[in-house]
């Protein structure tokens, strides 16, 4: 029988459960990307057979009724993508209005803003039947610039230590949670320091000062894209060979509690050191593609309302 205390802790962790906004939010963000990975798929599969055709071929296709950009669903993709274009828009213009800004937290409304980022030029592909030319392909070029640009402002976003509540960290707030690390990895005894030392070898602050931008924001990639093939060169130094091809080369994390404490600890000082040493560039790069992605967005839409309006006129709407 349960005592009081464990009826307590479980009516808590479940109240807890219930309670919690991260496990809705991941659960929508699930569903979201589930519907648009079956849309995309299904269009994709559906119109295979005439989106391999020529432009003679397509007109006597069965499909092109349908399919072509003023077709039955070729229009409806199109009121659909610009749906979802404008649903982009409200990311930027959320923090005007305070009745939106109450509505989750920034990194929510990101996460939804770079699905729709990734799902509306896919809608609107399938719309123009892989046809880019005038307006419209002007248009399609620059959103997809948009959509370039928004993969590089998302991955400088996460170039900037957050709190839980999205709240950017204080230089103070990492130096404590590097040395915190540092703490950990002097005390641990299942990894020699000269085992460490690739995955912690940083450029010196010189070095970083020296750098231009170019060169900074391609040695921050660099050293995201180096650290999980450091970790699992360490994994492998570890395990035996059975355990080497559970964790498919040392990639994925293995069942060794102390190995895998270490190299969390070892993992968060070298992402969390890289993150303040290159803290000044990321802010400059920042405010630098805030600069080119807001004309291409802009413009985008500017070309969008002539594209409408030109449909509008010549009566395919």
């Amino acid at each position: 029988m349960a005592t009081a205390s464990q009826t307590t802790i479980t009516a808590g962790g479940q109240a807890g459960r219930r309670s919690d906004p991260e496990r809705w939010h991941r659960l929508r963000l699930r569903f979201a990307w589930l519907v648009s990975i079956s849309l995309v798929l299904w269009l994709a599969a559906y119109g295979f057979s005439y989106y391999r055709l020529d432009l003679a071929g397509r007109a006597a296709s069965p499909y092109h009724a349908a399919l072509r950009p003023s077709g039955t669903v070729g229009l409806r993709l199109g009121m659909l993508g610009a749906v979802l274009f404008l649903g982009l828009f409200l990311y930027p213009v959320r923090k005007r209005w305070p009745w939106l800004n109450r509505i989750g937290t920034t990194r929510h409304w990101l996460d939804f803003h770079v699905l729709l980022g990734i799902v509306a030029p896919l809608v609107v592909t399938f719309h123009s039947s892989f046809k880019l030319a005038g307006i419209a392909g002007v248009a399609y070029w620059i959103m997809i610039a948009v959509a370039v640009s928004g993969f590089v402002g998302r991955y400088l976003y996460a170039q900037i230590p957050r709190s839980l509540n999205t709240a950017e960290l204080s230089l103070k707030d990492m130096q404590t949670e590097a040395q915190r690390l540092t703490a950990q990895l002097q005390q641990q005894a299942v990894l020699a320091p000269e085992e460490l030392a690739p995955l912690l070898r940083l450029p010196s602050r010189e070095e970083v000062e020296r750098m231009s931008i170019v060169v900074a924001l391609w040695t921050i990639f660099r050293l995201d894209l180096a650290r999980p093939l450091l970790v699992s060169r360490l994994r492998r130094k570890s395990l035996s060979r059975f355990g080497k091809l559970a964790t498919v080369g040392g990639l994925l994390p293995s069942n060794h509690h102390e190995l895998e404490g270490v190299i969390s600890a070892c993992r968060g000082w070298s992402w969390m050191s890289a993150k303040m040493l290159f803290l000044a560039r990321i802010h400059s790069l920042f405010h630098l593609w805030h600069v080119v992605h807001r004309p291409f967005s802009y413009s985008f839409a500017a070309l969008v309302l002539v594209h409408i309006g030109v449909v509008v006129l010549l009566g395919y709407f």
